[in-house]
């Protein structure tokens, strides 16, 4: 049998909102890393009940480089983002010496959501001043 020569990809988008502030930090040739957790709802109507309900994903998320330091400015516990990214495994070991493994996103691309109130201004004319309620990207 002729083998199958498959295309990999590695494509990861979400949105939610941010579960506390962003932690940015140095590495030792003065990087800059921001790490932070997405809560994802996935809502849904139990069968045998009928009621709505949540359901949770914290999904951890790193980004690196000049971005990572914009970030730490820009983002707060509870700010809508969408993330786009690739996700990455490791493998460490707990305090116990048991091995583990998790998933997160290295993000390539962070966009900040605004949330809109009822009555809020309209978005500016091409070329106008940008407002808070606009939607804000950082570059990668």
């Amino acid at each position: 049998m002729k083998e199958i020569r498959l295309l990999e990809q590695n494509i990861v988008l979400i949105s939610g909102y941010l579960a506390r502030d962003p932690d940015v930090r140095f590495t030792q040739k003065g990087s800059a890393m921001c790490a932070f957790t997405v809560g994802v709802t996935r809502r849904y109507q139990d069968t045998a009940t009928g009621e709505w309900k949540d359901d949770v994903s914290w999904i951890p998320v790193v980004v690196w480089g000049p971005a990572a330091e914009r970030l730490k400015d820009k983002l707060k516990k509870g700010s809508p983002v969408h993330v786009e990214g690739r996700l990455q495994s490791e493998q460490y070991e707990d305090k116990t010496g048991q091995k583990r493994s998790a998933l997160k996103i290295v993000a390539r691309r962070v966009q900040f959501l605004a949330k809109s109130a009822p009555g809020a201004a309209p978005a500016p004319e091409e070329g106008g001043d940008k407002t808070a309620m606009d939607l804000e990207e950082v570059p990668f």
